[in-house]
């Protein structure tokens, strides 16, 4: 963070974003399901860490009870969304979560319930950072078991207008979402702009290498995951590949979607793994080892993102697809013989 671009006399939308201050964010919050010891067994084997002897949840879990998952929580309220909605009409349409803090009062136990009650806490004045001029708007959840205060847990995001990059090698972020552009954006930064540059431009898809041993990674990281160097240099996909598993999306439905359509994870040939959506063939037959080769979908005036057409849009049947689920997994494993 740079620091304050002004003050309230010559930042009036600072002026108009301080009065959503203490606008309830989720009133009445009910937490889906009670504290319980699956919950609390698979979010420890998750992240390595052992599970309480005495079958309390971690404290580090407070927020997991708060989740509304897709179908969010009846509790919430306008308040929140309407700030944000305010920043994006302003230009401020791009969001980074920064950081968060918890404070913790009572551990939590099986077959508490939870409830919470959310806030605007504090909107800063407009700030200047690497990412681009914006607010960080803070919230207070104070989550409770069985009525006692349990918790409370303070989120903080950036809603920011992206700044232009200064070279070649850090090009400009992506332009922020307009009315007309439905898709989710990806997260494009200094470190991997050049790759959205280059589909966005090029129509190519670059493979960072790295320069010390050699190794190829894709999505784009800073340094390499082999041997820890920082340096790199790039090349070009040769654009052939396969399925090497694949998702069958039902739901949920999305303005820019249009369910069922198959997203597949492709295994390049040069080694290296991408997502991506398979067209050119119906959803249902797309299938494990299946050739397919790099194209480039324009999702809208703004947007271009990696897909891969089916070589063969005419596989053997190997029976009824099943549209009965929200989704469909297909792995390797599971994948039957032929």
């Amino acid at each position: 963070m740079d620091g304050s671009d002004g003050t309230a006399e010559n930042d009036p939308l600072h002026a108009e974003l301080r009065r959503y201050e203490g606008t309830p964010a989720a009133t009445g919050g009910i937490g889906k399901d009670p504290v319980n010891a699956p919950m609390i067994r698979h979010w420890c084997e998750a992240l390595g860490h052992p599970v309480p002897p005495d079958g309390t949840a971690p404290a580090t879990m407070l927020q997991v009870w708060t989740m509304g998952g897709l179908s969010g929580h009846e509790g919430r309220t306008p308040g929140y969304d309407d700030l944000l909605g305010r920043l994006d009409e302003a230009g401020y349409a791009a969001v980074v979560a920064t950081d968060c803090e918890q404070e913790y009062v009572a551990p939590l136990r099986p077959g508490q319930r939870v409830t919470f009650d959310a806030v605007v806490e504090s909107v800063s004045p407009r700030k200047s950072t690497k990412l681009g001029a914006g607010y960080f708007v803070t919230t207070r959840t104070e989550v409770r078991a069985d009525g006692v205060l349990a918790g409370t847990h303070r989120f903080r995001i950036l809603k920011y207008a992206p700044a232009r990059a200064a070279s070649a090698r850090d090009p400009a972020p992506a332009p922020a979402r307009t009315k007309s552009a439905t898709r989710p954006r990806p997260v494009v930064n200094r470190d991997n702009a050049a790759y959205w540059q280059a589909i966005r431009e090029d129509r190519r898809l670059l493979i960072q290498r790295c320069t010390a041993c050699g190794t190829l990674r894709l999505p784009w990281l800073p340094g390499c995951n082999a041997c820890g160097s920082p340096d790199w240099d790039t090349v070009p996909a040769s654009g052939t590949g396969t399925v090497f598993s694949y998702v069958v999306m039902h739901h949920p439905p999305f303005p820019a979607f249009d369910p069922p359509y198959a997203v597949a994870l492709v295994e390049l040939a040069e080694g290296v793994r991408l997502l991506g959506n398979v067209i050119g063939v119906p959803y249902d037959k797309v299938r494990i080892g299946a050739p397919v080769l790099l194209d480039f979908l324009d999702a809208d005036d703004d947007l271009t993102v990696p897909a891969f057409r089916a070589v063969d849009t005419e596989p053997a049947d190997t029976g009824p697809a099943d549209t009965e689920p929200s989704s469909t997994v297909t792995t390797p494993e599971a994948e039957a013989p032929a």
